[in-house]
Order: C-alpha cells, then structure tokens, then sequence
C-alpha cells in the first residue's frame, strides 16, 4: 500500500480542505478507495499509486480553488469532489473559478457552489433577458442579485430595479395593518434580505434614497421605459400573462433582467395561465433570450430542504394513483 503526506498552508487551510470535523474525508476515502488521516496541518493518503493520485489532484483542486476565493462549503466541495471522480475537476475549478462575481467592497466574493448555478450566471452574462426557472433554494435571487450589484459598482448599469408581484399565498393583503408601502414590505422584504448580503445597509439606503436601487411592486412598472438598469423580477411564476408582458416591454436601451420563478408555487387562481409558462414557451428560441434550470441538485439550504422538494416532485408525478396510494409504511 502507497501512502503520501500533503502539507497545508496553515491549519485554517487545513480545516477547509478536509472539513471542521473532519466531515469531508469519508466522502473522499469511499469516491477515491483511499484511507485518510488528517492532523493539524497535513493529511496522510493511504492506498494504491493510482488511488492517491487521484485523490491528491482532488484535494490540489479544493487549495486552488479556496485560493481563488471560494468559500469550500459542503456543496462546492461535493460538487468538485464529483467532478475530479468523473475526471474533469481540473475544468470544473477553473469554470467556476472563472464566474466569480465582485460585489461591494468588504464583501466576500460571490461564486456558484453548483454546476446549474454555474450555467446561471453564465447565461446572465451572455445575454440580456434571463430565466431562472427552479426550486426555492437554489440562490436564484441572491445570485441575480450579485451579477446587478457588480454591474452597478461597475458601471455596466446606473441602477438596479427589484420587483416583483404582489400576491397573497394564502393571506388577504387587505387586511395587513398599515398603508399601502407597508402592506408590501413583507412581499419585498427578500429582495432586500439579498441586497443586504452584497452591501452594507447604509449604502442601500442611501442608493435607494438617491432613486439608484428601486425596490418595489410589479404594478408600478407599468409605462416606464428602464434604460441602463438591471432589473430583477422575483417570484414570476405568480406573474399573469398581461403582467410578464407588460415587464418584458419595459427593458430599455443598455438594460439586462432576470426573470426568477417556480412554476411548482403558483398562487394564482387555477383559471390563471402563469406569464411565467407562457414567456418560456413563446421566448425559449428568441435570439438574447436565456433560460436556465435548476433543481433540487442546485439546492444550498438545509440538506432536507433537497429531500423535502425531490419528496413533493415524486408525488406530482405520481398523482394519477392519488394522494396516498401506496403511503403505507412510509
């Protein structure tokens, strides 16, 4: 049996590489067939010649990649770690390497930490009116806000547009206390939560004070022409046909948007085609149009929130046997 000794920079380093508490390494010693040990500042690789090396190049990548900036969590470790087993990690780091997205000073760096967040961002980068269809949890709003945030620091836009409809899931907006502006926050209030990871709230408030970021209802895009801004619209799938349309009318001269949604959380009336449905079918072959999909493996919450979407994707699937057909046991 070979065995080979890597060394680490420092035990943070060290840390990252193989997990707080170790939890990386049985993932690594049962995908590589290697055993592996982990001190202070080194990791011991035990196994065959060809078994080391690969796991060697595998944690070679994770250095690299932590050096470029990446935070190594548990998804972009997995996903890096299945990307070397299917011999392509070296391509894997350097694209998502590549996608890395500056926000506002003193901020961390934003990267995807999947390979459909991955195709996300690159689909935003490439053209000027994006789709991200996709569960909830898979960073849909906080990376479209990241690549708005970075166009406005550098210039690319002169303000950012956040919207979206508002519409009750199950609650009766008219009886929230408060006025109008109120009774919308709570409908706005996650486009400000992301906003918030990519600036420091005195700056938010001052842009938005200064009309530089717009956060507000969907309705009050009607008639306006948005010329250098990046737009987001969150939630689409709640969008009606009238009102995508409206929205696409809106994107002006030197303008890029986002469209975000679900099509499984609609809380339109069953009569009610979602816009969001429509636009995907009639736009999927327009030239500048993008569409990007995600799943439940692009999820980055909670572990259970994946199980939880995968479990509700099953019985959608299934509901021609009925609600409980076949539940017995489980």
């Amino acid at each position: 049996m070979a065995e080979r000794i890597i060394h680490f920079e420092n035990a943070r380093e060290a840390q990252e590489i193989v997990g707080r508490r170790e939890e990386y390494l049985p993932a690594l010693e049962q995908d590589f067939g290697v055993q592996a040990v982990a001190r202070d500042g080194w990791l011991k690789l035990q196994g065959t010649s060809a078994q080391i090396e690969a796991a060697r190049d595998f944690v070679n990548g994770l250095v690299q990649a932590r050096h470029a900036g990446m935070a190594l969590n548990r998804h972009t470790v997995g996903v890096l770690r299945q990307a070397y087993v299917e011999g392509r990690g070296p391509a894997e780091v350097e694209r998502l390497a590549s996608l890395r997205v500056d926000v506002a000073p003193g901020r961390a760096p934003v990267f995807p930490r999947t390979l459909g967040q991955a195709t996300f961002l690159e689909t935003i980068r490439t053209c000027e009116l994006t789709f991200g269809l996709g569960p909830a949890g898979t960073g849909k709003t906080w990376l479209a806000m990241a690549m708005a945030v970075s166009s406005l620091l550098k210039n690319d836009v002169s303000r950012i547009i956040l919207t979206r409809p508002a519409v009750e899931a199950g609650e009766a907006l008219g009886f929230l206390p408060g006025d109008l502006q109120q009774k919308i926050l709570p409908y706005l209030r996650p486009l400000y939560d992301a906003l918030y990871e990519m600036m420091p709230r005195e700056q938010v408030a001052d842009l938005v004070e200064q009309g530089v970021i717009e956060v507000a209802p969907l309705a009050y895009m009607r008639g306006r022409t948005l010329n250098r801004a990046f737009i987001i619209l969150d939630e689409a799938q709640n969008t009606t046909r009238e009102q995508m349309l409206m929205f696409l009318t809106r994107l002006g001269i030197g303008s890029k948007a986002v469209v975000n949604g679900d099509l499984t959380q609609v809380d339109l009336p069953q009569n009610k085609m979602p816009g969001l449905l429509e636009a995907e079918y009639l736009l999927r072959r327009v030239r500048g149009v993008g569409i990007a999909r995600l799943t439940s493996a692009d999820v980055v919450r909670h572990a259970l929130v994946q199980r939880i979407i995968d479990a509700y994707k099953d019985r959608n699937r299934d509901a021609d046997r009925g609600p409980y057909e076949g539940s017995a046991g489980r």
